[in-house]
């Protein structure tokens, strides 16, 4: 009884609720849920506290879904694509840098704006992988390799969102 117990935690958490089984494009579903997840505590959370529940929930849920990730390959095999719940981590990654409202520089700080750059960005990054160090992520062993290309990807995404960020200030906002 503990083993299905343990299995069935494992096929939640790493397929994000489900979001993984998706026929088309269970990453991009798995990034869906991601956004989905932090718009929705955007909505009860101050801006400061979001960031903070965003940086303890990238570091909680990276730490319990490796060894899950690494019991799923046993059974689907090497980096499954039902396995997306690097994809909703990383993607939180890059929604650390969407800024917080600015009245004052509307509408280039609209929320929604940033929210739908940060998500394009990381797909395009996960699946296309330009930089060699993201590619290099996934030659670490199992659910570690799986879960640290796209917490890199996030990161390369969000430091592109802080250059989009300081370009918008110095050039567009009056």
């Amino acid at each position: 009884m503990k083993r299905k117990l343990i299995k069935l935690y494992d096929v939640i958490l790493c397929t994000a609720f489900g979001a993984g089984f998706w026929p088309w494009g269970p990453g991009t579903m798995g990034a869906v849920v991601g956004v989905i997840l932090w718009w929705l505590a955007s909505l009860v959370l101050p801006y400061k506290a979001l960031i903070i529940a965003t940086v303890l929930a990238i570091a909680v849920v990276t730490v319990i879904s490796i060894p899950s990730i690494n019991r799923l390959e046993r059974k689907w095999g090497p980096d499954p694509s039902r396995v997306v719940i690097d994809e909703v981590v990383g993607v939180w990654v890059c929604l650390l840098l969407v800024p917080k409202p600015m009245p004052w520089a509307m509408p280039y700080f609209t929320t929604w704006y940033w929210i739908i750059a940060a998500f394009v960005l990381f797909r395009l990054l996960d699946i296309f992988k330009p930089l060699p160090f993201i590619r290099r992520m996934e030659q670490l062993p199992r659910g570690l390799g799986v879960m640290m290309d796209d917490v890199v990807a996030g990161i390369v995404g969000a430091l592109i969102m802080a250059c989009a960020q300081l370009c918008i200030l110095e050039f567009l906002v009056p």
